[in-house]
């Protein structure tokens, strides 16, 4: 029944896209709060890179506290040392602007983490991988048991992965689009369109076999870092996801730690965004902060803009000027306020 919700939800986005609406809504977004997006998505970025739980090959350098909520790891454990080093190896490499340094990094990092024990070494390096048949069209099979939760409980479900997709999709549009330099004057994407539908049809196809929601995802950012610009760096990687197929025990016994340092480092250059932000003004400096505070925070891109599409009006409207605010956003603030006082509701 998950997979039939992310069916529908994919059918729900194709036709969004088709009719321009989620194109409409990117440049709807005033530029202040698309480059909040961007700093917001970088520190959202370096927290999921530095919390990752060492018992578990993570970084281990921000841990949960039941005092203080979040604290510094334990700097003793491996993990978090090999994480460290890592760091400092990435910025030495991005200082000195070796191409690949990310890729360096990790790999870098890794290997020693072989050398010295603390990560095992990889059981093989080539091998066939599982064919996952019993997933294949089972979101078909769960639009046959909608009636089992019953309607009105599975439309909640399809609302909240609509709501999710949607947004995080279009924050991470907007980000990296801002990091790439693609965003125009007019606040417009570049062939939007196209990106939005190959992220529909993703969504749609995805479900069908058998896997939860695909997505643009927040690390696409590392690939910009390192100079791609165009529709050919996506090509490129999708063939290496092809091929990494036939080497998942060799990428497998890759830790988290070592991946750590490349998203820190992809963090830092994605919050250059916040030097354009005209922090002098309530209007883009109270909402901007808020959607780089909380993405990170409630660990969700679409939470952070949902905030700071609310935030956006309602700041103008109190210096007087809400003629200033593009009509779409009162509604989308108004659509936010809604699922809000749903959540609140318990009812979403």
């Amino acid at each position: 029944m998950a997979l039939a919700a992310v069916l529908i939800e994919g059918l729900i986005f194709i036709a969004l896209t088709l009719t321009n609406l989620r194109a409409q809504i990117i440049t709807a977004i005033p530029d202040s709060l698309k480059r909040a997006t961007a700093a917001g998505i970088g520190l959202f970025i370096a927290y999921i890179a530095l919390a990752g739980n060492p018992e578990f090959g993570g970084a281990g350098i921000i841990v949960a506290s039941e005092t203080t909520k979040t604290t510094l790891g334990d700097l003793s454990q491996p993990p978090t040392l090999m994480a460290l080093f890592g760091i400092l190896m990435a910025a030495a490499l991005i200082a000195r602007r070796v191409k690949g340094a990310l890729l360096w990094g990790i790999l870098g990092t890794a290997l020693l983490g072989w050398i010295l024990g603390i990560t095992p070494w990889p059981e093989g390096i080539v091998g066939l991988p599982f064919w996952p048949g019993a997933l294949l069209g089972q979101a078909f099979v769960g639009l046959g048991q909608i009636n089992t939760v019953g309607l009105a409980n599975f439309l909640v479900i399809l609302f909240v992965f609509l709501f999710v997709d949607l947004f995080d999709t279009i924050g991470t549009l907007s980000g990296v689009g801002i990091q790439a330099g693609f965003i125009q004057k007019s606040g417009e994407l570049p062939r939007a369109n196209q990106a939005l539908l190959a992220d529909a049809i993703g969504t749609t196809a995805g479900a069908v076999l058998g896997t939860s929601t695909v997505t643009s995802y927040i690390e696409s950012a590392s690939g910009i870092a390192d100079g791609g610009r165009s529709g050919f760096t996506a090509v490129v990687t999708a063939i290496c996801f092809g091929l990494s197929l036939f080497f998942i025990p060799l990428l497998t016994a890759i830790p988290g730690y070592a991946t750590a340092p490349a998203l820190l480092m992809v963090g830092v250059l994605m919050m250059g965004s916040v030097a354009e932000i005209r922090w002098s003004d309530p209007a883009e400096s109270i909402p901007c902060f808020l959607t780089i505070l909380l993405m990170p925070l409630t660990f969700s891109i679409a939470e952070g803009l949902a905030v700071g599409f609310i935030a956006y009006p309602l700041v103008k409207a109190f210096q007087g000027k809400a003629h200033e605010v593009n009509a779409a956003m009162w509604v989308l603030a108004v659509v936010f306020v809604s699922r809000f006082v749903l959540l609140g509701l318990g009812i979403a």
